[in-house]
């Protein structure tokens, strides 16, 4: 648009198969377009299923990654005895019945502050594997749908999904509640669940504090 070579940053890097809502990207330009008008000049140039929906100028020294935060997904699993293909790319389909109760307590146990080492991937290249969570919340929707929503300060790298899927083997029965602090106190990824398919977690919304 400016034939400037322009470096976009991103507040959150999500995984491949991730879906977003709300991500925010900033990047430097010497053009003369006002801050507002940018979304409408870019979402003429993207493709249908990304879209720009409010832009502005900011100070010179704002980084979305730098800053304080509250980060907000939602993980949604299917959990209907057949899989609806609507739904395929926006959802874990799981057939099995899950007790949401048992993963609502066990989600309990993941707020606040600790060390999530056992809930990240051993691949991951962060300095510190200590993250706070605000809240946890696991509900039903629409007799359907079972929906994980989890804030936080930030997340490792599959720390959402394989939250997730640790939940998920609470309500199969494979985890006691009661373990999740174990789990925790570990700090050795192969005691928590399976990493959930990235096709059903979202990013709901960056808030900055």
């Amino acid at each position: 648009m400016t034939g400037e070579k322009v470096h976009v940053i991103g507040a959150s890097r999500t995984d491949a198969g991730v879906h977003g809502l709300g991500n925010v990207a900033v990047f430097d330009t010497a053009s003369g377009i006002p801050g507002d008008r940018w979304a409408y000049a870019i979402n003429t140039h993207l493709p249908e299923d990304v879209s720009v929906v409010e832009s502005r100028e900011v100070s010179p020294e704002f980084h979305p990654r730098h800053c304080n935060t509250v980060k907000t997904y939602e993980y949604r699993i299917l959990n209907t005895r057949f899989p609806i293909p609507q739904f395929r790319n926006y959802s874990w389909h799981v057939k099995e019945p899950l007790d949401v109760n048992a993963m609502q307590s066990a989600a309990q146990r993941l707020v606040g502050e600790h060390d999530f080492k056992s809930f990240c991937c051993v691949k991951t290249q962060a300095e510190s594997t200590v993250r706070t969570i605000y809240s946890v919340d696991v509900r039903t929707e629409d007799e359907a749908y079972i929906v994980i929503r989890v804030s936080g300060n930030g997340f490792l790298y599959n720390m959402v999904r394989i939250i997730a899927g640790t939940l998920l083997e609470v309500g199969c029965g494979n985890l006691e509640v009661s373990q999740i602090a174990d789990i925790i106190a570990s700090k050795d990824r192969a005691n928590a669940g399976p990493t959930a398919p990235a096709k059903g977690l979202k990013l709901m919304q960056i808030e900055y504090l």
